[in-house]
């Protein structure tokens, strides 16, 4: 029967998931299948798993339960095996690997940080201060120069501009972050964010990171926007 496989931990791990319900319209009741010093943890399905949001959220919760007890390796959302020894058979070709990260992982736990431009006029004004083209462009305008030219070199200028700050503003965030992490992903930012940053910190540096963080929300100006999330399971590190 196929098996969606939520995590794998050590046989060692408690697994505490009394009365934790498992995906699926019939959810089948949560089990491991173990090898060596391994195990995952699944539960048997008989449909096809879609990121439904009752779905999701058992997944989730499969995860925090686990890291409420010790390490764990969570797997991304759809992950389905065909039976029993295809799990074993998995963690036991790649045990050397998932023990090196479960090592590697102990006491950790990913967070997120994200930063956007929430208002730009700040950061507008900051630019025609500083720049002295952008300023001479920009009173040029207001004075009534008819150049078709100018609000378009202007345009391209700020732009440029914002672009450089942000992206310097990004580096002196993550930097300023790093050190209380033992491992890190910068992914490509989208929308309005200009910073889109995991870290896997240890529990030792939690706080040290929480009051960081705090500082820096309150530090940052400029119409800028940090947001923070955590602790959640290590996806980005396994």
């Amino acid at each position: 029967m196929p098996l969606y496989v939520y995590s794998i931990t050590a046989t060692n791990h408690p697994r505490h998931l009394d009365g934790v319900s498992g995906v699926g319209s019939e959810s089948a009741p949560l089990r491991t299948v173990t090898a060596g010093p391994l195990c995952a943890i699944v539960s048997d399905i008989s449909e096809e798993i879609r990121p439904k949001r009752r779905d999701l959220a058992a997944h989730q919760e499969v995860q925090e339960r686990l890291m409420a007890d010790g390490v764990v390796l969570p797997l991304q959302f759809g992950y389905v095996a065909p039976d029993d020894l295809a799990v074993s058979q998995a963690l036991e070709s790649n045990a050397e690997g998932y023990l090196n990260a479960l090592e590697r992982l102990e006491s950790c736990a990913e967070y997120h940080v994200r930063a956007s431009q929430a208002d730009e006029a700040p950061l507008l004004r900051q630019i025609l201060e500083d720049v002295p083209e952008a300023k001479d462009l920009n009173d040029r305008i207001r004075a009534g120069d008819q150049d078709p030219n100018l609000p378009l070199a202007l345009g391209e200028l700020v732009a440029g501009e914002a672009r450089a700050r942000q992206e310097a503003l990004a580096a002196g965030l993550t930097e300023a972050l790093l050190p209380f992490s033992r491992d890190h992903l910068a992914r490509t930012a989208s929308g309005s964010d200009f910073l889109n940053l995991s870290l896997l910190v240890p529990e030792e540096h939690t706080q040290a990171f929480r009051t960081a963080q705090a500082n820096l929300a309150r530090e940052i100006g400029g119409g800028v926007e940090l947001r923070f999330s955590g602790p959640l399971p290590p996806y980005s590190f396994v």
